[in-house]
């Protein structure tokens, strides 16, 4: 892998803890991440930020991106097999290098982002999944990324680096 991929599925989720959401295209926001996702609004519903404790929102909260071949490996390596959207990740997509791709620029759909940190599994993904994740995805649970330039994200968009 070069980098250069494909979004092959997006999702949201309205709350935390809530199932993920197939989206047949999604509006990407700089700043504040996707339309309609837990962690968009001014009152975020995500697991991992609280307003009430900062006044600042942390880098990395506006897009989670993870490798289709992530989510295959685990099911032929570990016999986990994660249902449409449980692993609780944004975009996935194929044939791109997401590990690559922290503090780096990148395109997805007409979305300008920059990878800021792996997204490696926790314990509350594991307790939702039910299955030993941790050690499964381990290094290869994703890419946390900020969104710096507004666009629309669609199944089949290229994911490609910038720099």
């Amino acid at each position: 892998m070069d980098g250069t991929g494909t979004a092959e599925r997006i999702f949201t989720a309205p709350d935390a803890g809530a199932p993920m959401e197939t989206r047949s295209e999604v509006e990407a926001v700089a700043g504040r991440g996707l339309r309609g996702d837990r962690y968009f609004s001014e009152n975020e519903t995500g697991t991992f930020v609280s307003w009430e404790q900062s006044e600042a929102r942390d880098d990395g909260y506006d897009l989670t991106l993870i490798e289709a071949e992530a989510i295959d490996a685990i099911a032929r390596d570990a016999d986990i097999e994660l249902d449409s959207g449980e692993h609780r990740r944004n975009v996935v997509t194929r044939d791109a290098a997401l590990n690559h791709l922290v503090d780096t620029r990148f395109r997805v759909g007409d979305a300008i982002c920059r990878g800021d940190r792996l997204c490696e599994p926790c314990h509350y993904l594991q307790d939702l999944v039910g299955a030993d994740v941790l050690d499964a995805l381990a290094h290869r649970g994703g890419l946390r990324a900020d969104i710096l330039v507004s666009g629309t994200i669609r199944p089949g968009d290229t994911v490609e680096p910038l720099e």
